[in-house]
């Protein structure tokens, strides 16, 4: 499907969610893109958020919901998206309800009216799950798309029966394993993990240093794998909008970053960067794991929007 279809799948999606919803639903789920709080915002713990709230909608309302999504991400993230919504039922069962956990927390919200504004955006979002995409006429941007996984694997005599995030934590251990010793003599920038990826829920993303090493200076095999690193995130998106991004990091350095440990059992963090792109993965206990793709010159559509209104001879917004 090429970006100009998958604009056009996004508009036909978002109206036929907004006609699924009663007006109490639609005043929570359908807000003004000038909106800037609401819309510039990422939420991925159990708080509270805009939106409307899929328990609260009907049968079709949900599927409206569940379809806007999937037109923003490829077949793979879309599953992996729902079993991280799935996960809700477990990690419930595994708190003994405490928290009233359940796969219906989720919120979708529509900013602007698709099917009049050339400008306007969506998000689906709850726990472990954000995903946002900001439209202008046929250009998608994709970001931030966050995915994280709590129990990160369940398993049954050692072999793994759920494990959403399994390639990314697979493929960051491949890299570093490939590194070498000198390799992750520079990758290797602090003993210990942070208690969340730097990005967090900031509604600005900004490159965190140190870079870590370069791709320029490790073997064949390391700066392969990196690239698959970068595959794999903006692999996430839909082809046409996955090779518009990878086109944008074509051509600049990357850098590969990792905290703490190198064994899988304990906690440990890493994080690739090029210009315009952060990819983080955070291992934050044992079994809860937090990944995000995000674009600090272009998140919640800021590229695409200064474009547009550069063309429309208006006065850019404030970054």
């Amino acid at each position: 499907m090429a970006g100009e279809e998958i604009a056009a799948q996004m508009r036909h999606d978002a109206g036929a969610l907004l006609r699924e919803l009663d007006d109490e639903q639609r005043q929570r789920a359908a807000l003004r893109f000038s909106d800037d709080a609401a819309r510039r915002w990422i939420e991925y713990r159990p708080n509270p958020r805009p939106g409307g709230c899929l328990a609260l909608l009907g049968v079709a309302g949900r599927k409206a919901a569940h379809r806007l999504l999937s037109a923003g991400l490829s077949e793979h993230c879309f599953a992996q998206a729902m079993g991280i919504v799935a996960l809700e039922e477990v990690l419930d069962l595994q708190e003994q309800r405490v928290m009233n956990r359940h796969s219906g927390g989720y919120f979708v919200t529509v900013f602007g009216d698709p099917a009049a504004d050339d400008v306007w955006a969506w998000r689906f979002e709850g726990h472990h799950l954000s995903v946002t995409m900001t439209v202008t006429g046929d250009e998608v941007s994709p970001a931030p798309v966050f995915l994280g996984a709590s129990p990160a694997s369940v398993s049954y005599a050692g072999r793994a029966v759920s494990r959403p995030l399994g390639p990314e934590e697979d493929l960051g251990h491949a890299l570093l394993d490939a590194l070498g010793i000198a390799g992750r003599l520079t990758a290797i920038v602090a003993d210990q993990a942070p208690a969340d990826i730097y990005s967090a829920t900031s509604a600005r993303a900004a490159q965190v240093k140190p870079l870590g090493v370069a791709a320029a200076t490790v073997g064949p095999t390391a700066r392969a794998l990196l690239g698959q690193m970068v595959a794999l995130y903006l692999d996430r998106l839909p082809a046409a909008m996955a090779a518009r991004e990878a086109a944008k990091v074509a051509g600049s350095e990357l850098y590969f970053a990792w905290e703490g440990p190198l064994t899988r059992d304990d906690r440990y963090y890493y994080r690739v960067q090029a210009a315009d792109l952060l990819i983080e993965f955070d291992k934050t206990d044992a079994n809860h794991a937090h990944t995000v793709l995000r674009r600090p010159g272009g998140d919640f559509g800021a590229d695409i929007l200064a474009a547009h209104y550069r063309g429309a001879h208006a006065e850019v917004p404030p970054r």
